[in-house]
This record gives structure tokens, C-alpha cells and sequence, in this order.
């Protein structure tokens, strides 16, 4: 009997690692499509500039933007601007998870309250935010104060509506079963609702950092004098496109690295709860 569970543990090991490899490699060939692809695509652009296909003075060319974000780097202007707009970033999306978990909470609590406040938040999520933009100006005037909350208009009624969706469907079963045994309101929010959400509000973080940045760039676009968005408006208006250009990469480079981030922790609380 102990040889049949040893040989059935081998087996099972032996699955293990080949499933293990398969996933390996199909890891690293998308790793290397990913790059192979973001190579033929600089070497092409890179190419067609030197070639005159296209005009370097509306397109720009890869050595263009690298020679251009050295002399950023060089400058000290690399780190001010994209410092001002990393930190009001996550200012916001900061303020836009704090907002949106205290709200839906609220709205979950109350049944009566989360009937009154839905439509409006329906419509405040629908509405454009640009359309809000000049009045924050008018509001609050120009500065890091305006940019901030023109980076939580963006996201923050989304999120309270899908973090309130979630809260609602948690197991019913759980909750009756505590409701049943004398467990309070607060009890089942902190047992069962809240423990089943994480993962809910890992994957609405990683939808709101990339909102609270386009919040944030259009807040930038508006009221800013430092700032990636303030470069990119600024380098458009007097047709400097490498300042454009380089601007929008280190935008996405940011982008992907503070998702990145929140993908990590994703993995970690899976591979640990």
C-alpha cells in the first residue's frame, strides 16, 4: 500500500513539473514577443525617420526622444516633473480607495441611503470629467490642490459603485448564518463582506491608478506650470514634439510600473490567503 502511494506521489510531482515547464516557457515566449514586438517597432520608426519617410519634426524618432530625456535627466527637469505628477498621482489614488470603500460602506449599511444616492452617482460617473475641469479651476484656482481632485472625479464614482456591487453580492448564506447567531451589522461587514471583497478591491485598485492618472494629466493640462501634462500641452503649443513625445513615454512607463505594482500584491495575497 505505502509503495501505491509513493509511486501515486511520484506521478503526481512528475505532472507537476511538466506543467510547471510548460508554464515556464509559455511565460518567457510571451515575455519575448512582447519585447520582439516593442523592438521591430522602434527599429521601424527609428528607420522611417532616417529614411525621411515620415517628417522627424511632427513624428520625432526614437534617438530623438532618448537624446531629448537625457538632457532631461541632465537638467534635473526629468525628476520635478515627473516626481510632481508621480506624487499627485498617488495622491489621488490614494484619497479615490479611502473615498470609495467609506461610501460604498456606508451604502451597503444603509439600504435607504444607497436607494437615494444610486442615481446620482450613476449620472456623476457618466458625466465627462473634463466637462467639471474648468469649474475645479474656478473653484479652487490653479495649483496641486485642483490637479489632486481632478484626479478623483475621474475614478471615485466608479469605484463606490463597483465596490458597492460587490458588497451586495457577497454570500448570503454567511451573512444569514450570522445574523442567526446574534452577530451584528458590523460583525458581518468585517466576517464577511469585507474578507470576500479583497479581491474585488485589488482589481478596482488596478483600474483606478490608471484613472487617477488621466485624471491627473488633464488636471495638469489645465492648471499645471510643472508636471508631465504641463509638458506635453506645453511642448504641443510650441511644436517641441520631442518634449511631446518623450513626455508620453515616460507617462507610460509610470503607468505600467505602478500597475505592476498592484499586480504583484494581486499575486502575493492569492498565493497566500
Amino acid at each position: 500500500m505505502n509503495m501505491e502511494q509513493t509511486a501515486s506521489k511520484q506521478e503526481i510531482s512528475d505532472a507537476q513539473k511538466v506543467f510547471l515547464q510548460k508554464h515556464q516557457r509559455h511565460h518567457h515566449f510571451v515575455t519575448i514577443m512582447r519585447i520582439l514586438i516593442l523592438v521591430l517597432f522602434l527599429v521601424l520608426w527609428e528607420v522611417s525617420a532616417r529614411m525621411q519617410w515620415i517628417d522627424t519634426f511632427f513624428f520625432s524618432s526614437p534617438s530623438l526622444v532618448a537624446t531629448f530625456f537625457i538632457e532631461m535627466v541632465l537638467e534635473g527637469s526629468f525628476f520635478i516633473h515627473t516626481g510632481i505628477t508621480l506624487f499627485e498621482t498617488l495622491i489621488s489614488f490614494l484619497l479615490i480607495n479611502v473615498i470609495s470603500l467609506l461610501v460604498s460602506t456606508l451604502l451597503w449599511y444603509s439600504k435607504t441611503i444607497s436607494e437615494i444616492l444610486e442615481p446620482y452617482l450613476v449620472v456623476l460617473n457618466s458625466l465627462p470629467k473634463s466637462a467639471l475641469a474648468p469649474l475645479i479651476i474656478v473653484w479652487l484656482g490653479t495649483g496641486t490642490d485642483t490637479i489632486i481632485v481632478a484626479g478623483i472625479s475621474v475614478a471615485v464614482f466608479g469605484s463606490i459603485i463597483n465596490l458597492y456591487t460587490g458588497f451586495k453580492q457577497a454570500d448570503a448564506e454567511k451573512l444569514k448564518l450570522i445574523t442567526t447567531l446574534g452577530g451584528t451589522r458590523f460583525t458581518a461587514f468585517t466576517k464577511v463582506i469585507l474578507p470576500s471583497s479583497v479581491p474585488l478591491l485589488l482589481s478596482n485598485m488596478k483600474v483606478n491608478i490608471g484613472l487617477a492618472l488621466v485624471g491627473v494629466i488633464i488636471g495638469e493640462f489645465l492648471a499645471a506650470r510643472r508636471g508631465l501634462g504641463y509638458l506635453i500641452i506645453y511642448g504641443s503649443q510650441v511644436f517641441q514634439l520631442n518634449m511631446v513625445i518623450t513626455s508620453i513615454i515616460i507617462l507610460c512607463f509610470i503607468a505600467m510600473g505602478l500597475y505592476q505594482c498592484l499586480q504583484w500584491a494581486e499575486h502575493w495575497y492569492l498565493k497566500h490567503k
